[in-house]
């Protein structure tokens, strides 16, 4: 009985070997820099910081474009209240008729021939 123990219990230790020897090969494998998670962990790595440089940029532009925005909005209220004054003053300018304007007659121009 002792030696089937022994005989059971070395075959779960080779089976236990055998099991962390391919667990280990699927480690190094799946930690590899260049065909593993490792190698997709680098590049995304390196996508996140191109994404963060993209960002910084879109976010520098995005701020000069809304100063441009604002800068563009104040002259066009500011033209917008010179008009609404300009109409104002308008309507406080006496109404007189327009007459059209008199068609001038053409001055008919007449020519002769030398030989006359």
């Amino acid at each position: 009985m002792d030696v089937i123990a022994d005989i059971l219990l070395v075959a779960g230790a080779l089976g236990a070997g055998f099991y962390c020897f391919i667990l280990a090969r699927r480690l190094t494998r799946f930690t590899d820099l260049e065909n593993g998670v490792g190698g997709a962990v680098a590049v995304l790595s390196a996508q996140v910081d191109d994404l963060t440089k993209t960002l910084s940029a879109a976010q520098s532009s995005a701020g000069h474009s809304s100063k441009s925005l604002e800068e563009l909005t104040e002259r066009a209220e500011d033209v917008a209240r010179r008009l609404e004054l300009m109409v104002a003053s308008m309507h406080d300018l006496p109404q007189q008729p327009v007459e059209p304007p008199k068609q001038a007659q053409p001055d008919t121009i007449f020519f002769r021939h030398p030989r006359n």
